[in-house]
């Protein structure tokens, strides 16, 4: 195997990619954190560069499923 670089945390990756598509679909924070079952301060702190929450493959899952989006979008580190 050659040679991975990871020159950013997958959370960070995925935390900005979940506000990203949430914000396209026109959701709010509390309307992802009620179709995932989650409350909305955990939703909010997953979201957060700060807060840097890390969180489960469960929920990675079922935030997935709300957001219509798949797995691998969620986890794909955009390209600026």
């Amino acid at each position: 195997m050659g040679n991975l670089e990871y020159s950013e945390s997958i959370y960070d990756i995925i935390r900005r990619n979940i506000k990203k598509y949430r914000k396209e679909k026109g959701m709010t924070s509390a309307q992802l954190a009620e179709a995932v079952g989650l409350s909305h301060d955990f939703i909010r702190q997953i979201e957060s560069e700060k807060t840097r929450y890390n969180f489960s493959v469960e929920t990675f899952y079922k935030i997935s499923v709300a957001l219509g989006v798949s797995l691998d979008k969620l986890a794909e580190k955009s390209r600026a």
